[in-house]
């Protein structure tokens, strides 16, 4: 069955921003010229342009497509059974630490600076997945499932902790590998979260893999 050419123009704008999210993440994007872009996103700018009308259409797109990643996490809180609480546990650990790869001060600043209303859109949807997550940790707790600690101090920790213990000056200093930081962050995570008779919950098994993808994109965004 053919693909539909909107859905072909939307994968390949999907494709071009995957590569220009790395370097805007890492050095911000207000520097770059739209030649720039087409060379970060390898075509030439005659295929940009078939894609991007402008600087503010690409930055639309990854703040969309970042937004999108951010909604993909779920969880339903009507749920009885136990045993979901470790993958929900694991997939908001890859997108915690993936949004502070990606969503880095100097990107932050940008946006606001040069299009204050993509600033807020992005801003929106992390203050809705802030919510979801106080409730999944809410949820854990009334289950039995969670230790009582305070949920707010869970975000904190992700967006404070995990953003300085991730930064290349800590990994120098303390002469430690970003492999070896996820390994520890999501022990002290699971330990802090799950009661003991509850850790068995979730499959450590399952998280290498996901470790795997985590410092590969580290890599291209810090490396």
């Amino acid at each position: 069955m053919d693909i539909p050419a909107d859905m072909k123009q939307q994968e390949a704008r999907m494709k071009l921003l995957k590569k220009l999210i790395a370097p805007v993440s890492k050095d911000g994007f207000q520097h770059l010229r739209m030649d720039d872009i087409a060379k970060l996103m390898d075509v030439s700018r005659a295929t940009m342009y078939k894609h991007f009308s402008s600087k503010e259409d690409v930055m639309d797109g990854i703040v969309r497509m970042i937004g999108d990643y951010i909604e993909r996490l779920e969880t339903r809180n009507d749920s009885e059974d136990e045993t979901v609480f470790g993958g929900w546990f694991q997939q908001l650990f890859e997108q915690s630490v993936s949004l502070v790869e990606y969503i880095t001060e100097v990107f932050m600043e940008d946006l606001q600076a040069a299009y204050p209303d993509l600033y807020s859109m992005l801003k929106g949807v992390l203050h809705k997945r802030d919510q979801q997550s106080l409730r999944f940790y809410q949820l854990g707790k009334e289950k039995g499932i969670f230790n009582p600690i305070n949920e707010t101090f869970i975000l904190l920790q992700d967006e404070l902790l995990l953003r300085e213990i991730m930064s290349v000056k800590y990994l120098l200093y303390h002469h430690t590998t970003i492999r070896d930081v996820l390994h520890d962050y999501y022990q002290f995570k699971k330990m802090q979260l799950f009661k003991a008779d509850k850790r068995s919950l979730v499959d450590d098994a399952q998280i290498e893999p996901v470790i795997d993808r985590l410092v590969e994109k580290f890599n291209r965004v810090f490396v």
